[in-house]
């Protein structure tokens, strides 16, 4: 059990260097450049581990309509949430965008009551609009923004969480190997943002520390905490509790931006984030009690 709380902890500390280190990285380099060369080295990663563990030999069982699937899910859980995070990521500072981002669990509990008929409770609901509020909050005070299209920004970061929370909802539908899965899902992730990226961005040669920011990215917050945290919840009897430490990653994303990126924490954001998590929080003591009941 302690195993599983060390790599939850050193997934939440991976993850809450990724928004400062892809706004560094968005500073000198397209937005789909990034995103297609994380993912090209992130797919890469996941095949050799695939490779070494012998997962590989299970990818025959899967038909056509499989990979298909897995492709799908790529394209709307992390190509579209991806570049569309990026996007909110040069557009606004780092912590707000972070914030934005953790709307995706409300946004699961939305479509799960849409897509599997989950019944919209009355906690939900206060959820849900603690969220919201939240969000009101973040968007309120332009001034304090940084430079460009903030509006865009905002609303990106929003449809980027909804892309993230419909992909989940769609995910847990299936009983695919998540390793094998994960892994033709960032080579998918690559192929879109490569395409995508060729025909409306100018790409620059990357040079120097830049590469370190993009292995970064690619190989520890893409690749290798996503395989940490899936150890983290293999074999816990109650996942909330790993599963809590998640909403520890916006908070020390605070830290990491205002420590590397020299941004000032602003005390809005601070309460919107209070209001965001706290109606996710909110929604996860509900669940657990009547798990419990």
């Amino acid at each position: 059990m302690k195993k599983n709380y060390i790599y939850a902890v050193v997934t939440v500390l991976i993850w809450s260097t990724m928004a400062a280190t892809v706004k560094k990285m968005l500073y000198d380099i397209p937005n789909l450049e990034a995103l297609s060369i994380s993912s090209i080295f992130a797919f890469l990663f996941l095949l050799i581990i695939n490779l070494i563990n012998g997962a590989v030999k299970e990818m025959r069982k899967y038909s056509v309509k499989d990979y298909g699937v897995m492709s799908g899910l790529g394209f709307i859980g992390l190509f579209l949430y991806s570049a569309l995070y990026y996007y909110g990521l040069a557009k606004l500072t780092s912590q707000e965008a972070c914030i934005l981002n953790y709307l995706w669990p409300i946004m699961l509990v939305i479509f799960s009551c849409i897509i599997l008929k989950e019944k919209l409770t009355f906690t939900k609901g206060i959820a849900m609009l603690c969220s919201f509020v939240g969000i009101i909050i973040l968007s309120s005070g332009k001034a304090s923004f940084s430079t460009g299209n903030t509006t865009f920004g905002i609303i990106s970061c929003i449809i980027a969480a909804a892309c993230y929370g419909l992909f989940s909802v769609l995910n847990k539908k299936k009983d695919y190997n998540q390793n094998i899965s994960m892994m033709v899902i960032w080579l998918v992730v690559a192929v879109c943002a490569m395409i995508s990226g060729l025909l409306t961005e100018n790409w620059v040669p990357i040079k120097g520390v830049q590469w370190l920011g993009i292995l970064w990215i690619g190989i520890a917050t893409d690749a290798v905490a996503y395989l940490l945290w899936a150890l983290a919840l293999k074999g816990v009897e109650n996942t909330a509790k790993i599963a809590n430490f998640a909403y520890l990653t916006p908070f020390l994303s605070l830290v990491v931006s205002a420590v590397f990126l020299k941004e000032k924490v602003q005390l809005r954001a601070l309460i919107a984030l209070l209001f965001i998590i706290g109606g996710i929080l909110l929604q996860n003591i509900y669940e657990s009690r009547s798990m419990k009941q």
